[in-house]
């Protein structure tokens, strides 16, 4: 009974002592977070917000960017206006080595690139990659894929529209339209090729997703891979039932859409169990299907406002009935999700890295 009276007494005057300390640290600290606001609110007040987008216009980043740039603003202290500046190039590679070496790092830029440029960063599978994905100010991304996916979209009049004849010795080549090396429409071809068994051909050249849509509507091309979300915000007359195209499979997933109940994801389909494995790895970044970043060094107090606005605006009522209105995925990976999962990618073992460097290379 003595012990515990002299426990009690020593908590009650450690209470005593720590609480008043914990208060004062807590007003501190919401001191130093409103001193940090209020800078930031000082910088941005007045101020233009630029936002890149790496493709062309009409694409689905395009489309996501904007409808960011329509509403982040009100949410970040000053409320600063932001206006779009496409910057279309080498799979949005051009957009992100501008972001990293030559934006301004004041945080009056920020941007959305491919998908799978911190996949890219990591590997340095191209020449001319000049940016460390670990070091980007992390706003989060959009889409998660939730309710979405990459998918491989054929003209139902083209000689191959299913997986059948996409596998059958002899049978026609499909033939699809993609942007650069190391992007997302040039790399998923060679997955199908390489770990499906896919009869498939990709033609390059194509700048932006603009492009890769008239193509298709010209004859050009027998299809494309592009994120659903995109077809249902600028197509969305070609997936009714008795629309021009078909969903043949779904990549960035692990289950099937439920809207697509018949469409296979990739994985379902891998020729065998290192296939298989390839594949999630591959699927990663899809987990940041519309990533957004500002360049590195940004200080830290106007980083913090860009990432809280990125959050409060996936929180907005306008953003968000604007977004389902589009036919958007919103489901929103934050900063902190962002650096965890391209860890994920970094920890990849080293033999599957190099089998992915392959694949997106093209070699």
């Amino acid at each position: 009974m003595g012990k515990h009276c002299v426990l009690t007494r020593g908590r009650n005057r450690l209470t005593a002592f720590v609480l008043p300390v914990l208060v004062m640290a807590a007003l501190l600290w919401g001191d130093a977070g409103s001193l940090a606001a209020k800078d930031a609110g000082e910088f941005y007040k007045g101020k233009q917000i630029s936002l890149i987008v790496g493709y062309g216009p009409g694409g689905g980043y395009d489309v996501y960017g904007r409808l960011l740039a329509r509403h982040i603003g009100r949410h970040v202290p000053g409320q600063p206006g932001v206006v779009v500046q496409n910057m279309p190039g080498a799979g949005s590679l051009v957009a992100t080595n501008y972001l990293y070496r030559i934006a301004p790092k004041d945080g009056s830029v920020i941007g959305i690139f491919a998908r799978n440029m911190p996949l890219v960063g990591l590997l340095g599978t191209k020449q001319n990659v000049q940016f460390d994905p670990t070091r980007f100010t992390w706003l989060g991304s959009s889409s998660s894929l939730a309710n979405d996916a990459y998918v491989l979209l054929v003209r139902k009049t083209a000689a191959v529209n299913t997986i059948a004849e996409l596998r059958r010795v002899g049978a026609p080549t499909l033939v699809i339209g993609s942007t650069a090396e190391g992007a997302s429409s040039d790399a998923m071809p060679n997955v199908m090729r390489e770990l499906l068994g896919f009869n498939i051909k990709a033609i390059g050249g194509y700048t932006d997703s603009g492009q890769l849509f008239l193509a298709i509507e010209r004859g050009e091309i027998d299809g494309r891979t592009v994120g659903l979300s995109a077809v249902r915000s600028n197509k969305p007359d070609w997936l009714k039932p008795d629309g021009p195209m078909k969903v043949i499979i779904a990549f960035g997933r692990d289950t099937r859409l439920k809207d697509y109940p018949d469409v296979p994801i990739a994985r379902e389909l891998a020729k065998g169990d290192r296939e298989r494995r390839l594949i999630e790895a591959i699927e990663v970044p899809y987990k940041l299907s519309r990533p957004f970043a500002a360049p590195p060094g940004v200080p830290p107090e106007r980083a913090k406002a860009l990432q809280n606005a990125f959050v409060k605006v996936h929180q907005d009522r306008q953003f968000l009935q604007e977004a389902e209105k589009a036919g958007l995925d919103i489901s929103p990976v934050f900063a902190a999700e962002v650096l965890e999962l391209i860890g994920k990618v970094a920890a990849t073992p080293p033999d599957l890295l190099r089998s992915i460097e392959k694949l997106i290379g093209g070699r």
